[in-house]
């Protein structure tokens, strides 16, 4: 069938001009096809190790959200949200349109949201088998769509298709373009696998608040004994699915969550961990995935010969990654919906070596730094970089985030105001001195910390003010060694200690200019 005689479904009209569609095959399959047609290959184990090509990590400076009258006015336009004309995005997706006809095509059926009240249907369309057994493992599989039935969110996946630029009116050979009312999101040029689930994220952060549902980027857990939950919020490196990833406690889910005034459901049926460097001592379970069938590890390293990956070698990127379905770990919570939060963490990595490696939060303090969304990035992971930086990502998540920050900030006060969750700031990073000269805080001792959070171990313990933050430090944390706890002590010469926190604090009250005006008085003032 000609495209022009297609039905109006974008996504059935594709379909019924491919030369040959596979539809909604089961995980084994899949990998199946794709190590027959060379797309990756089956490692010991039976991990299935693939290359994503010359991008290895998201694109943002590709990334695009349609600028049609209808989304207009609510979406947060600037860096992380690029708008482009409908005239744009028509162009580019008659042009994958094209690209896919008569082509040899694999179609997943899935849904996003644990909470069936709160669902979409998602469909993928793609030119490799990997990228569907991708969106099978970190979107939850579905029985497929009745015919006439449309679904919620269509991917267009080209990874082939390379864009020409100012020729096609985007910024390179890549483009990951949503166009929020049509549901659809187009990408092409790029196989990195990620894109995929972090669009998908990006409509859901538009989609759920504007259902007065708060959308998160976060991990979250439950203690199987008290069936309370808790929530860690945090960027890269930070510890977000390390932590959360607790034998001792069931995951919900390692990075996208929502929560609604009945309680916390994951969006994702999988997990996309980082699995450089992986330490089986440190990381049992998530280690544990990257030697099972079902994961797929995502420019990883291995040898040719053993096929034993080396998750240490990072020549390639150090952005590697292993995506595995939750039902590969032992330790899952296995309802719908979780109930509310007890407690909230805040995680940061600070490089800097200044910040406490605990703190509890007031409310107005947990919106000032959930706002801020603070971590460091460190020398040599960008080129030109010579020293830590601070960098701020609002919600911890800015370039997912469709809506101004303070939408979020405002969802989050009303659950924390209706449930009493407490909240807590967690440093993952150095001690004793600046990223070079001081240590990183060791993971033994902020699951310490943590655990102590969890089960309400602070509850005899007196607390000391923060000279700088103003934040409450305890002055003393079970099984942990009570120097940790005073990181100025910590350092050879304290009047550089003060100077780094010092400068640590302008930067935050730099980068926070952008929201005073947004916030409560007592939130404006809640930070250094």
């Amino acid at each position: 069938m000609a495209i022009s005689e297609a039905p109006h479904n974008v996504s059935e009209m594709i379909i019924a001009s491919a030369g040959t569609v596979h539809r909604n095959l089961s995980s084994p399959v899949l990998y199946e096809f794709a190590v027959r047609r060379g797309e990756g290959k089956l490692l010991e184990g039976g991990t299935f190790a693939v290359r994503s090509g010359a991008r290895t990590g998201r694109s943002p400076n590709d990334k695009f959200l349609v600028k049609t009258p209808e989304i207009s006015e609510h979406v947060w336009w600037g860096q992380h949200n690029q708008s482009m004309s409908v005239d744009t995005y028509e162009h580019v997706k008659a042009k994958i349109v094209r690209y896919l006809q008569d082509k040899e095509l694999f179609v997943q059926d899935c849904v996003v949201a644990q909470d069936p009240n709160h669902q979409r249907k998602v469909r993928v369309i793609t030119e490799n088998a990997y990228h569907a057994l991708f969106a099978r493992t970190m979107f939850i599989p579905s029985t497929p769509l009745k015919p006439g039935e449309e679904p919620d969110i269509t991917i267009l996946h080209a990874p082939f298709l390379g864009l020409e630029g100012d020729g096609d009116g985007v910024n390179s050979d890549a483009v990951v373009a949503l166009n929020m009312d049509e549901g659809v999101i187009a990408i092409a040029g790029t196989a990195y696998a990620g894109e995929m689930k972090k669009a998908v994220f990006t409509a859901m952060n538009y989609y759920l608040p504007l259902e007065g549902i708060l959308s998160l980027h976060s991990s979250a857990n439950v203690d199987p004994r008290t069936g309370k939950t808790a929530l860690f919020f945090g960027l890269s490196g930070t510890g977000k699915t390390t932590l959360s990833t607790d034998p001792e406690r069931l995951l919900i889910g390692d990075d996208e969550h929502a929560w609604t005034s009945e309680g916390v459901f994951n969006i994702e049926g999988g997990c996309y961990a980082k699995v450089i460097k992986l330490s089986k001592e440190a990381e049992p379970d998530i280690f544990e995935t990257t030697e099972l069938f079902g994961t797929i590890l995502e420019n990883v390293i291995f040898d040719e010969h053993s096929r034993q990956v080396d998750l240490d070698d990072d020549s390639l990127t150090e952005n590697t990654r292993g995506s595995y379905p939750l039902s590969s770990l032992a330790h899952v919570y296995e309802q719908q919906v979780a109930p509310h939060p007890t407690h909230v963490i805040l995680l940061t990595a600070d490089a800097f070596g200044v910040l406490p490696p605990i703190a509890k939060l007031s409310t107005e303090q947990s919106l000032y730094h959930f706002l801020s969304g603070y971590t460091s990035k460190l020398a040599g992971t960008e080129v030109g970089l010579k020293e830590p930086k601070a960098t701020f990502s609002p919600c911890y998540g800015a370039p997912f985030m469709a809506l101004n920050p303070t939408v979020y900030a405002e969802l989050l006060e009303q659950r924390l105001n209706m449930t009493g969750a407490k909240t807590w700031l967690i440093n993952t990073g150095w001690i004793g001195g600046p990223y070079g000269v001081g240590s990183r805080i060791a993971i033994q001792e902020t699951r310490k910390m943590v655990r102590a959070i969890l089960n309400d171990g602070f509850g005899g313990t007196t607390f000391r003010k923060d000279a700088v933050m103003g934040f409450e430090v305890p002055e003393t944390c079970p099984g942990v060694d009570g120097k940790l706890l005073t990181p100025r002590e910590l350092w050879a010469d304290t009047s550089a200690y003060d100077a780094a926190y010092a400068n640590l604090a302008a930067q935050f009250r730099a980068n926070f200019e952008q929201f005073r005006p947004l916030v409560k008085p007592a939130v404006a003032v809640a930070g250094p």
